[in-house]
């Protein structure tokens, strides 16, 4: 039972004194994206987010953004979002609120008290940096859509406009990712069906949302021809689960557009 740890402990030690040999090679050999390269894995499992993005940026310019490490900026983008939820489960109104459910709430001004100095300054200085890191992942992505159409990136700039709270742009970004996916082999390997089945969900889900907020019926329609053209054309995975997914969104969308509740 204490190999894992050990394990763990001794992977982190490596990566922390790769980390350093990189950083004292780049001194001397600072034109080098391989080099680079490496450096943003190692500061990346040492939890130098920064340190990362900024060589990831490197590489992207010693390339002319043609070096593009997707799974690495996945791995910073579902850090960003695990903080965002933690902070979110862990903040000072939360546990008030979680407190003052199961005994007796303390006076406002002890609260306060509290709030200022057990929370304030370390959550502000986290999201801080969050924020900070969350801009720089945006540059890099906004870089490299500008020159590159790739299906994993706009999925992972989707994901970004919708962490900023822009489900318009989130939704434009989501439709290049489903267009990225579309072509003649398509409805002949299961592989790529599955990743545009995803992407699909993931749009008209967003659809049904944005409609939501709205009250307005355009995007529900659009969701519904989207799916029935995928259903049409996808009978040869009629078996995987994904088809069953899309079935059963095309069938949601279908109750919300009978639904007298969505006004015209």
């Amino acid at each position: 039972m204490m190999l894992l740890p050990l394990r763990r402990h001794m992977l982190k030690k490596k990566s922390k004194e790769a980390f350093i040999a990189f950083k004292e090679a780049l001194k001397f050999k600072r034109n080098s994206w391989q080099l680079w390269e490496n450096y943003s894995h190692v500061a990346c499992d040492v939890g130098n987010f920064s340190q990362a993005l900024e060589a990831v940026q490197m590489v992207l310019n010693m390339t002319s953004n043609k070096r593009i490490d997707a799974e690495l900026l996945e791995r910073i983008m579902l850090h960003l979002e695990d903080r965002a939820s933690i902070k979110h489960l862990k903040s000072p109104a939360a546990a008030d609120n979680n407190n003052c459910n199961n005994q007796a709430c303390p006076s406002d001004s002890t609260v306060k008290f509290v709030n200022e100095s057990s929370f304030e300054e370390p959550t502000q200085g986290r999201s801080r940096e969050a924020e900070h890191l969350m801009e720089f992942l945006g540059k890099i992505l906004q870089q490299i859509v500008k020159v590159e159409s790739r299906a994993d990136v706009w999925g992972l700039y989707a994901r970004w406009h919708k962490f900023k709270g822009d489900l318009t742009m989130c939704c434009e970004a989501l439709l290049k990712q489903v267009r990225s996916y579309q072509g003649s082999d398509l409805w002949k390997d299961r592989d790529r069906f599955k990743q545009y089945a995803h992407a699909s969900l993931e749009l008209c889900n967003l659809y049904m949302e944005i409609s939501s907020s709205t009250g307005s019926r355009r995007q529900l329609f659009t969701a519904e021809m989207h799916l029935k053209n995928i259903l049409k054309q996808a009978g040869e995975f009629s078996d995987m689960e994904e088809f069953r997914d899309i079935q059963a969104c095309f069938n949601e969308v279908q109750m919300k557009l009978q639904s007298d509740s969505v006004p015209a």
